[in-house]
């Protein structure tokens, strides 16, 4: 019997996929169903599924970032709302993507070519190759919505605060806290609709309430029950490192706290 995971920020759209998959490939067991891409993560590494259906924007690791970690061990499927002329132009022969809301009629093509690919295994160079020609593209398409300027409040003022300035981003249940070196201020917009406008290489996610400026830190440590803590360049605040999020820190970067 295949198997695959599904996963997808959206819960809404996790299940939707799922209902839609029973419909159009009854024996596919659907062995995970994840929130966010380090959750793929350990489960394409624990279940070893023979797909992934991936959300291409995922906090924790996104569909590009498991897909690539996965290194051509499973088939890959994106899931995504971007528009098709940014992603259309890659091998479909390696990876395969449905436009949201997914329509019947294409995930029936999706899993035709799924069956049909049954029992070989992915060529992880072809994949590799795919997911290099689709990132260019993604970010091509997504470099065009950069922010570039933050306006923040702080009391009855409103601060400016360039991009290239922020430090982090600290987010509750109503407000989003913007700190530079020298200046915060609030904003209520979400932290996912903040990523959307955000370099993926330059603002990394380590908490579900944190982004964080890869340039701001100095260096992370780690307690002795593994917990990691970033320090900052310019800035006194330690920013806390979810479990979630620690596979970014994987490497010599680490140092163990004194």
């Amino acid at each position: 019997m295949p198997t695959a995971i599904i996963a997808d920020d959206e819960d809404l759209q996790r299940r939707d996929l799922q209902r839609l998959l029973a419909l159009a490939w009854p024996e596919l067991e659907i062995v995970a169903s994840c929130e966010d891409g380090s959750e793929a993560l350990d489960a394409i590494a624990r279940l070893r599924p023979d797909v992934a259906f991936l959300d291409i924007r995922m906090p924790g690791a996104s569909g590009l970032e498991v897909a690539g970690a996965s290194g051509g061990g499973c088939r890959t499927v994106f899931t995504t709302a971007y528009n098709s002329h940014a992603i259309e132009a890659f091998d479909l022969g390696a990876v395969d993507y449905l436009l949201k809301p997914i329509i019947p009629e294409r995930l029936a093509q999706t899993v035709a070519r799924l069956r049909e690919q049954t029992g070989r295994s992915p060529d992880s160079a072809d994949l590799l190759r795919a997911m290099a020609e689709l990132d260019q593209h993604l970010r091509a398409a997504a470099r065009k919505q950069r922010i570039r300027w933050i306006s923040a409040t702080s009391g009855n003022t409103i601060k400016v605060i360039a991009i290239d300035e922020v430090l982090f981003f600290e987010s509750d249940t109503r407000y989003t806290r913007v700190v530079s070196a020298t200046d915060e201020g609030l904003i209520r917009k979400p932290l996912k609709e903040l990523q959307a406008g955000l370099d993926p290489d330059q603002f990394w996610q380590i908490h579900r309430g944190t982004l964080v400026a890869v340039r701001a830190i100095r260096r992370a440590r780690r307690d002795d029950l593994g917990n990691i803590t970033v320090d900052l360049r310019d800035h006194p605040e330690q920013l806390k490192v979810s479990q979630t999020y620690t596979w970014r820190f994987r490497n010599d970067v680490i140092f163990r706290a004194p």
